[in-house]
């Protein structure tokens, strides 16, 4: 089977612009990823996504599997069938919903119930593989342990000593059925640890030693503020090969963003953008606006006057804040389609800035504004 390409063009100190070339697209790193939790990335279509320049999107496992389930989803071609989207899919393993219900956990696998209808169910690392082969991932997570932050220094290495384990296991079960996959496929593994730098270097090197297609920083950015995350993010990071693609799970904010940029990342996600919009906020050039301000009721500005390629333009702030206090749904609707334009045309920006040599001035731009 033909592996994912992924090729470093250009470097900024540590922060990189790459291309990841597969059969199905190719995208442009640093990017970002819309979240479709249930398939969908709430209030938009497949076709709004493709129209404002998203690449790729991240599918939930957790949910997926429960509602509607695998099976129906395979029938139809997996998730690019049954949404209809041509590029590139990310599912998650399902392991960051399953650990926030508190569920049984063993060396063998995890057990919960359905946050649907109570049913009982199990998740290994091999029936994690099964269950994205049949949603038809272009890239999955590999199984692992979640940990809380804080935690203490057991829970910490009993979840990274798991994930390692789960990680051997399901990188082998991925391998045995990878001459089955119609299309290419690539699976990632994921860095634990929490906040302890001993943790987070010996995660590194175990998840690395197994050989993935590329790796994954995960069990940061869920509730330490940013100066904490900052260096578990380092060490993380500077365990990965240069050579393969690095993913920060669960991460949105701009000055986030680039910090983690600089640290060499070059993919993200996070619910971040889309959730400000149902409540209202857009991002912009000069920060937050919270467009259901009574301030705004007059204002005939665009949403973000500096950004031109805003899908919502041609609506006033004062329209918007109309919609917002009669609870319209259309306007979680339109702010959701520019910020999420917003945050994809901040990965171009910050792409650009790395191929031109600016990355520190765009980093300190950022940080000015929203650190």
């Amino acid at each position: 089977m033909v592996k994912p390409d992924f090729e470093v063009i250009a470097t900024d100190g540590s922060a990189r612009a790459g291309i990841l070339s597969m059969q199905r697209h190719a995208l442009k790193t640093p990017t970002f990823m819309p979240v479709g939790t249930r398939g969908s990335v709430r209030t938009v279509t497949s076709q709004d996504l493709e129209e404002i320049g998203a690449d790729i999107i991240l599918g939930n496992t957790y949910h997926l599997m429960l509602r509607p389930g695998e099976d129906l989803i395979k029938g139809f071609g997996g998730i690019h069938g049954f949404a209809d989207w041509k590029r590139l899919i990310l599912t998650d393993s399902g392991g960051y919903q399953v650990f926030s219900l508190e569920p049984k956990v063993d060396d063998g696998g995890v057990e919960f119930k359905s946050t649907y209808d109570g049913s009982l169910h199990r998740l290994t690392p091999e029936r994690a593989v099964d269950i994205q082969c049949s949603l038809g991932a272009d890239i999955q997570m590999v199984l692992d342990v979640c940990p809380p932050i804080p935690a203490e220094k057991r829970v910490l290495e009993i979840a990274v000593e798991r994930t390692h384990k789960w990680a051997i296991r399901g990188r082998s079960h991925f391998l045995s059925n990878e001459k089955t996959f119609e299309n290419e496929r690539a699976q990632f593994g994921i860095v634990q640890g929490g906040l302890d730098r001993e943790l987070r270097r010996i995660s590194a090197e175990q998840i690395v030693e197994v050989g993935f297609d590329g790796y994954a920083i995960g069990g940061l950015s869920v509730g330490e503020t940013r100066q904490e995350m900052i260096e578990p993010m380092q060490i993380s990071a500077e365990g990965l090969p240069k050579q393969q693609l690095r993913y920060f799970m669960g991460l949105g904010d701009p000055a986030g963003l680039v910090e983690a940029i600089a640290c060499g990342v070059d993919m993200f996600d996070c619910v971040w953008p889309t959730r400000l919009a149902r409540h209202g906020t857009a991002l912009t050039m000069q920060g937050r606006v919270n467009l259901g301000a009574a301030r705004y009721a007059k204002s005939d500005d665009a949403i973000d006057p500096e950004f031109y390629a805003s899908p919502a333009n041609r609506w006033s702030r004062g329209y918007i804040r109309h919609l917002l206090s009669v609870g319209e749904p259309v306007a979680g609707r339109l702010l959701t389609l520019h910020n999420l334009a917003w945050i994809i045309d901040f990965m171009r920006r910050a792409r650009e800035s790395i191929v031109q040599g600016t990355f520190v001035d765009f980093r300190n731009e950022t940080l000015q504004i929203w650190g």
